[in-house]
């Protein structure tokens, strides 16, 4: 019986209130077509909590050639479209880097690259194979102070729980992806999410929200049993 109403009490952890990986910026990427589509999306998370929002548009070479200018100034066209629709929220933008040669090399010159916080750098790699110069690409960018993000190891076909914890050890941080906790992406991604949640390895949850399905599967994924157990881990989220 004592057992039965323990699990019937509420998650004693507070909800996330900042979303740190997202495509909102409209007409850029994969994400928010135009504006009416960001306002959309940013209500759809607000209703699910967040008063804050951290949104990371792609920056790769072959197909999305942002710059941080360009990020930045479409930045500035979508807090002046939340001022006109007086909604409420703190928007800010980095972004998510896709990890090939040019990355590379803009690590080793030490380029101006985006970051937010704790000089955090969200990067991402292809989905089939580890980057033949990742480790070397870890070791230059953190010695430049650079604290990298792994945005979903869970979606990565090469990823295994070995390779993730080596990259923890070399001081990666790691960015679950919050709709990989149900089968929204595959089973298969899902077991991997929830084997990262139980080995305490995810330093961040992500909406990677690109548009209004996903923005809905997110508040049912919150739900979720693996989501508040995600939400005991020390999420640095609400540190932001």
């Amino acid at each position: 019986m004592f057992s039965i109403f323990k699990r019937s009490q509420p998650s004693s952890f507070p909800p996330l209130r900042c979303d740190m990986h997202s495509h909102l910026l409209a007409g850029i990427d994969d994400g928010a077509k135009d504006w009416e589509d960001s306002i959309s999306l940013i209500g759809e998370l607000k209703k699910c909590g967040f008063s804050k929002i951290i949104t990371t548009p792609h920056i790769m070479n072959d197909v999305y050639r942002n710059t941080p200018e360009i990020i930045q100034a479409k930045l500035q066209e979508l807090h002046l479209q939340l001022a006109a629709e007086k909604i409420e929220i703190e928007v800010e933008a980095a972004a998510e880097y896709y990890l090939d040669e040019m990355l590379y090399k803009q690590v080793q010159a030490n380029a101006h690259l985006l970051t937010f916080g704790k000089k955090y750098l969200l990067f991402e790699t292809n989905f089939y194979s580890e980057p033949y110069f990742l480790k070397d690409f870890i070791f230059h960018a953190t010695t430049q102070g650079y604290q990298l993000i792994l945005a979903h190891p869970e979606r990565y076909g090469y990823m295994t729980l070995s390779k993730a914890e080596d990259l923890k050890n070399r001081g990666v941080l790691l960015q679950l992806n919050s709709l990989s906790l149900g089968t929204y992406y595959s089973m298969p991604i899902q077991k991997m999410a929830q084997q990262l949640v139980d080995k305490g390895w995810i330093d961040f949850l992500g909406s990677d929200c690109h548009n209004l399905l996903q923005a809905t599967e997110l508040a049912k994924t919150m739900k979720q049993k693996y989501y508040r157990k995600a939400l005991e881990l020390p999420l640095l989220n609400n540190t932001l």
